[in-house]
């Protein structure tokens, strides 16, 4: 942990109570979606191996609830051969992807291992969507609230920025776009939902996540 996050953490150890009833339902949904979608994640762990080998998985260390660090799982995009200190950003025709990777982030099936996160307490069902280390310095300027809730598989600002590969600008440099637009506009979402969630709010983001994956239901205009 480096300087900037061990300054989060001290700012945000105690965070807002997840309750016992969310975690209910976050750990019947995940094992009940790894269970129905196991077929289609052994299908895509022997794709990968087939086109480049292991790894099959990539693991990142992100930012939960508090600022705590933690691995997060997703299913291989890149070339195995690609600079693991790359670009942290993923961008509309990222030349890094292959040809599974391109299938996966366009299907958002690279999500699925984040299952495990959910099913382990690091990450929700319904949550902001945690952050990596290259970023932690975007949480100021009260975006800091953003850590105190536990991060999610899904969730408004994901939904909403279900193709954020698509939102950068070709003239413009990816990082900085994300730093100063896209991050900030994530973090109202998440702020003008989270402080105020319900059960039944949660159960209703579930389902339109669900649909929006299947391409079912269109996401809403985003103002950024």
């Amino acid at each position: 942990m480096n300087a900037t996050d061990q300054s989060l953490h001290r700012r945000f150890v105690a965070v807002s109570d997840h309750g016992f009833a969310r975690r209910l339902i976050d750990v019947a949904v995940a094992t009940i979606a790894a269970v129905l979608f196991s077929p289609l994640m052994l299908l895509i762990a022997v794709s990968l191996l087939a086109e480049g080998g292991r790894p099959v998985l990539f693991a990142q260390t992100r930012l939960g609830a508090g600022a705590r660090p933690f691995q997060m799982y997703k299913f291989r995009k890149f070339d195995v051969r690609c600079d693991p200190h790359g670009l942290a950003l993923t961008v509309a025709g990222d030349n890094r992807m292959t040809r599974i990777g391109r299938v996966l982030a366009a299907t958002k099936f690279d999500e699925l291992p984040q299952l495990w996160n959910v099913i382990i307490g690091d990450m929700a069902i319904i949550g902001p969507r945690p952050e990596s280390l290259a970023f932690a310095d975007c949480f100021h300027g009260g975006a800091e609230a953003v850590l105190r809730y536990k991060p999610g598989l899904l969730g408004p600002s994901q939904i909403l920025f279900r193709n954020e590969a698509s939102f950068y600008p070709k003239s413009t440099d990816p990082l900085t776009y994300y730093r100063e637009i896209l991050f900030p506009a994530k973090a109202r979402i998440d702020l003008s939902y989270y402080p105020q969630r319900t059960l039944v709010a949660d159960v209703v983001w579930m389902a339109r996540g669900f649909l929006a994956v299947i391409g079912r239901v269109p996401p809403s205009p985003i103002k950024i």
